[in-house]
């Protein structure tokens, strides 16, 4: 054997020696006993959001946890989570939520009064391509031109209230009137004949505490005498004929006793506790203001308290917006379910079903024959008054704005100075405001 083939077998035994025995084949199981490749379950993750309302007024805190829940269930696929905070500390939250640039919050709940201020600090997102031209004309006027800036809609309005004059039937009549006043003049004549007949001593408890209700007040009655704050270039021009009968209207009735001097330390609290009281024939109120001052648990003129149109002077009449509007925050990762969201909130059906304790933002609703039904003469007569609803100054440096015209404004009253110093001195600064003006950054 030459080497050569020896060295061929002992190759092949060593590989037979290393393989070991032959594999067999695996068996072919039944089909029947093969478990079918299962797919992996994958369930889409819920979105998340974060929604920042107030604990009081309108829509109470229980509405919107079930109006939310209501929502959640029809859209399993979100999840959201509601913050509440007081009025006073919601303005600061937005802003420091903004300021973080962390997504705090997809939707929150915005005065009629910031808008102009965020939008301009790019704290919220333009929504103007979502609300439609047919929601825009169902939805009025003044309530949608409060979530507006320079041409822009940055919210969808939500909350909706205004100022309604309020006046003690039988002291009217007392008085001999029947029907309340129509002008602010007629009003004056009205209280100075009760205070004369001693009905009342001070026939008109006013809201002229030196904050915010002092600057709504001059705004009503400055758009009632055919004023206005601001020209379109966010200049003041109150400084005028209009805004100087307005002033004087409130100086004039501070010296005659027409307005209770309580009025000068004033909330809308205390107002309504005056005039609950039967210590007032007028007052200007909220909407709260009706079912409490007729609520023999609350007041003592239950029965006797009635409500009518904000008086007009130059105007037919002229009431403020105090409504509140859904906005989305710009650092929502989900925006688009958060409009949904707001889309729900404000919808005909859940604003229809909650008049009780808001009016709703959509005009055709104030023919529904249920809400008529159910509201009286209250919704006839909020149909009138919402055709005469105002805003504030649409400007973004609101704030310091309306802090100089109340201290100017009670300077004023108080008689510290005269009403063409007070108008003078509140023009010169709010222009320096506004040429110093700087939108804060996030």
């Amino acid at each position: 054997m030459n080497k050569l083939v020896y060295v061929l077998i002992l190759l092949a035994l060593l590989v037979a020696a290393c393989s070991g025995p032959a594999a067999q084949p695996k068996p072919v199981q039944p089909a029947q006993t093969q478990a079918p490749a299962q797919p992996v379950q994958t369930q889409a993750p819920k979105v998340t959001l974060r929604a920042l309302y107030m604990k009081q007024a309108g829509y109470q805190e229980s509405d919107i946890t079930a109006i939310t829940k209501e929502y959640t269930d029809k859209n399993p696929d979100v999840d959201v989570q509601l913050d509440f905070v007081s009025y006073e500390a919601l303005h600061d939250k937005i802003v420091t939520a903004a300021a973080s640039k962390a997504g705090t919050y997809d939707v929150v709940l915005i005065d009629c009064i910031w808008p102009a201020e965020f939008a301009a600090a790019g704290f919220i997102q333009d929504v103007t391509s979502l609300i439609t031209p047919d929601m825009q004309k169902d939805i009025w006027p003044g309530a949608l031109g409060a979530v507006t800036y320079k041409g822009k809609m940055y919210g969808m309005p939500w909350l909706n209230d205004v100022l309604y004059l309020y006046y003690n039937d039988e002291m009217l009549k007392k008085a001999g009137y029947t029907d309340p006043p129509k002008t602010w003049s007629e009003l004056k004549d009205m209280s100075m004949t009760a205070k004369q007949k001693g009905v009342v001593q001070y026939p008109f408890i006013e809201y002229f505490q030196q904050d915010e209700g002092l600057t709504i007040a001059y705004a009503y009655y400055l758009a009632a005498f055919g004023g206005k704050f601001f020209d379109e270039n966010d200049n003041p021009v109150f400084n005028s004929p209009e805004g100087k009968a307005a002033l004087d209207y409130m100086v004039t009735g501070m010296k005659d006793g027409m307005y209770n001097p309580a009025s000068m330390e004033s909330t809308y609290e205390e107002v309504r506790r005056t005039y609950s009281q039967g210590q007032s024939l007028f007052s200007i109120n909220w909407t709260y203001q009706l079912n409490m001052s007729n609520d023999p648990k609350e007041s003592q003129i239950a029965g006797k308290s009635k409500i009518a149109l904000m008086p007009g002077e130059k105007v037919p009449s002229a009431t403020i917006n105090g409504g509140m509007g859904l906005a989305i925050m710009a650092g929502s990762q989900n925006p688009q379910k958060a409009w949904d969201y707001i889309l729900y909130m404000s919808s005909k059906d859940v604003q229809k079903r909650y008049a009780a304790n808001a009016l709703p933002i959509w005009i055709s609703l104030f023919d529904d024959p249920d809400l008529v039904k159910a509201q009286g003469d209250f919704i006839t007569l909020s149909k009138q008054q919402y055709q005469y609803m105002i805003n504030r100054p649409l400007v973004p440096f609101y704030s310091e704005t309306s802090k100089i015209l109340a201290r100017e404004l009670q300077s004023a009253l108080n008689g510290s100075k005269t009403t063409d110093q007070a108008l003078a001195d509140a023009t010169t600064e709010i222009q320096q405001v506004h040429a110093q003006y700087k939108p804060p950054t996030q």
